[in-house]
């Protein structure tokens, strides 16, 4: 009867310890579901921020193809998890439908002017820098899932790297101008030096690159005779002021 009594409690144990294991299992799988569904839900909210902010930029209409693709992507993922969610099937059709609409509005549109105006607002500058940056590292990482052509691939990356560039010089040349015209000769020399020097690390060497690269030469010649030429001057002020102290020194006392 004890030995009953002992082998009941032993299988009890047994069943208690069980079903721990497989609740804990469930919890498991449940927190990982749910670490996947906010991962696709951030970069679908990511997308969502990049798209609005494709205004600001002379953006290809390909940009928006491959980030509404991404979105939809990851609304799928999203749906294939949890498969019962009738919001997440909802936002899967709208995400097409807008997928559609974006290639029709690429087929019916050619790039924007790549010529814009710089930002006066530094916020607004450095904004656009990480704009640019996102854009980049998103079309990298669409090119090794495979859901990016090559081809597509290193025509945007160049356009984007080229309006980073852009955007660099640009506020870099327009600070050294600003520098320059409150007589600032010193800063202004090394925001100029700094962009000469941004512009011939680039790889690739442009014709906007070239021109850049010969009206900031020209700029830091102007500084360069200027400098000469205030040296000069207070090389002639101080052997003035030496000779006049000398003449002090060594002119007749006079008799009192």
């Amino acid at each position: 009867m004890v030995a009953i009594i002992i082998g009941l409690i032993f299988i009890l144990i047994i069943i208690v310890v069980v079903v721990n294991a497989i609740q804990q299992q469930k919890q498991k799988q449940e927190q990982e579901k749910r670490a996947k569904l906010a991962k696709q839900k951030a970069i679908i909210d990511e997308n969502e921020e990049l798209i609005v902010n494709l205004s600001n930029i002379p953006a290809s209409p390909n940009l928006a193809l491959i980030l509404h693709r991404r979105s939809l992507t990851a609304a799928k993922e999203m749906k294939n998890l949890s498969p019962e969610s009738k919001a997440t099937s909802a936002r899967v059709d709208e995400l097409e439908a807008r997928l559609n609409a974006a290639k029709d509005a690429a087929q019916s549109a050619g790039s924007r002017d790549e010529q814009f105006l710089l930002p006066d607002n530094e916020k607004q500058i450095i904004a656009l820098l990480q704009l640019i940056k996102k854009l980049r590292v998103v079309l990298k990482s669409e090119l090794n899932k495979g859901m990016v052509d090559p081809q597509i691939f290193s025509m945007e990356d160049k356009r984007l790297d080229s309006m980073q560039l852009k955007i660099n010089i640009e506020s870099l040349v327009k600070r050294g101008n600003q520098a320059y015209n409150n007589e600032m000769v010193g800063s202004a020399r090394q925001y100029y030096e700094k962009a000469l020097q941004t512009l011939n690390d680039h790889p690739v060497q442009s014709e906007y690159a070239s021109q850049k690269q010969a009206e900031i030469t020209e700029k830091l010649s102007e500084i360069s005779s200027q400098l000469k030429s205030a040296n000069a001057e207070d090389r002639k002020k101080r052997a003035k002021a030496e000779e006049d102290e000398l003449d002090m020194l060594f002119q007749p006392k006079k008799k009192w």
